[in-house]
């Protein structure tokens, strides 16, 4: 059984070349920061939701400061973001044209020739057969 993707990608087979992987790092940064940014988003939400979920007093204490640490850290994060031109929120267009740029690129990456056979590598993978 072969990867019907296998005949897509021009590169398979061929030795891979660092040179295709030079603008992968800060296109990787950019990314980790931006599913962190994300991930303290949802702490927020679920902070500020649970405290009203607080039977006493001292537990929302503790919720309460953990919504604040996470807040604090959001601030940090965006402005860290921005710095760094990963992020504009005062700017929409520029940031879906960033979004739309970040799109190409992940479809880039997704045809790098990353395995020689990936034929080995789908079948490790517990999935249905296809219907012949």
């Amino acid at each position: 059984m072969t990867d019907p993707g296998t005949n897509a990608n021009p590169n398979m087979g061929k030795p891979l070349d660092i040179a295709d992987f030079t603008d992968l790092i800060g296109f990787a940064n950019a990314s980790a920061a931006l599913e962190f940014l994300i991930t303290v988003k949802s702490g927020i939400r679920n902070a500020a939701m649970s405290l009203t979920e607080c039977a006493t007093p001292e537990v929302r204490a503790v919720v309460r400061n953990q919504l604040f640490q996470a807040l604090d850290m959001h601030e940090k994060l965006s402005q860290l973001m921005i710095d760094k031109g990963w992020l504009h929120p005062y700017n929409p267009g520029e940031q879906i044209q960033m979004d739309a740029k970040s799109a190409q690129k992940t479809a880039e990456i997704a045809k790098l020739p990353l395995f020689k056979d990936r034929t080995k590598v789908l079948e490790t993978f517990d999935t249905p057969q296809r219907p012949h």
